[in-house]
């Protein structure tokens, strides 16, 4: 059983090293553990400081693509080289690395195919008030959206099993972390989460300017990803609004008209009719919709069979 390590990265040059020395290299149930690192754009000597530690692979994008788009790129390049499991860290070795293990244990035992670390948040000294309870409020979200137990949506420190890696599907270009769960959940992937520990900060997070701009991508994150696995039942949601108001305005209009004095309250009746008329048109947009997403699994079923195919050919000419 082969392991990849993926580390996506930009401008790390600084602390790659100090992540990549921590690093297991035997894992009980484990043959062989490669490790790879995804060179975001950097402008400085990441690829050099990656190349003279040893890594076995390097995934370079010549400008800088964001969170999403190098996760995907990782996950391609490590089926391509016949991992597993794959485990996802960061370069700035914020999360203790022999916690490994007890992420990869599950896998490895047939127990789940997702395993993702729980953080202790409120133990973080460098975690602000705000952020934390953020934090809670955000997987809180994750949660219910996903039909999920995952404590810590946002962490990044997490394994995929090779068959749930072959169903990844990002489409945000904003982070993986909360659509892979979301995504896993409406699809019944097994996943599950493990307590790991976290190191003192080495430099401040990378992947939002401020608080509320963290706040405002992640909400439309979540939005969009539950959006895309259940249309119906958001729309239907949205559709109940005007036509329950429009409904009750029209018995209005209409308990008057019987008791002959309807003609003062034709206005009422018209934007009665509007507000149904626009309840039953966002159903309908509900609908095709949810004719959308089943077609997306659909193509979500040719993508899987196309990359086992694609990656597993190639693993078994490399074997």
């Amino acid at each position: 059983m082969k392991l990849i390590i993926q580390i996506p990265c930009y401008n790390e040059a600084d602390t790659l090293e100090i992540a990549l020395n921590d690093l297991p290299k035997h894992i009980d149930g484990i043959d062989e553990i490669e490790y790879l690192i995804i060179n975001d754009g950097s402008k400085d000597n990441t690829v050099e400081v990656a190349r003279k530690w040893g890594v076995n692979y390097v995934v370079n994008f010549k400008r800088n693509k964001g969170l999403a788009h190098g996760f995907m790129a990782g996950i391609d390049a490590c089926l391509r080289n016949g991992a597993d499991i794959i485990v996802n860290t960061d370069a700035d070795n914020q999360y203790v690395a022999d916690d490994i293990e007890k992420l990869v244990r599950p896998i490895i035992e047939g127990k789940t195919d997702i395993v993702i670390g729980e953080r202790p948040i409120d133990q973080t000294e460098h975690f602000s008030f705000v952020k934390k309870k953020l934090q809670h409020f955000g997987s809180w979200v994750v949660r219910k959206a996903s039909n999920s137990d995952i404590p810590d949506a946002p962490s990044g420190f997490r394994a995929y099993s090779r068959e749930a890696a072959l169903r990844l599907n990002v489409t945000n270009e904003y982070t993986y972390t909360l659509e892979t769960i979301v995504q896993a959940g409406r699809n019944k992937i097994a996943q599950t989460s493990v307590p790991i520990r976290t190191n003192g900060e080495l430099r401040p997070s990378r992947l939002f300017n401020s608080m509320m701009g963290y706040v405002k991508k992640s909400m439309v994150t979540i939005l969009r990803a539950y959006i895309m696995y259940s249309p119906l039942k958001t729309f239907s949601v949205i559709a109940s609004i005007p036509l329950l108001i429009g409904l009750a305005i029209d018995v209005r209009y209409l308990i008057f008209f019987f008791n002959g004095d309807g003609a003062g309250h034709t206005q009422s009746l018209i934007l009665g009719s509007t507000l149904m008329m626009m309840g039953f048109m966002t159903f309908v947009i509900g609908l095709l919709s949810d004719i959308t997403a089943k077609n997306r699994k659909l193509l979500e079923d040719i993508q899987y069979h196309v990359r086992k195919m694609d990656y597993d050919g190639i693993k078994e000419r490399e074997e």
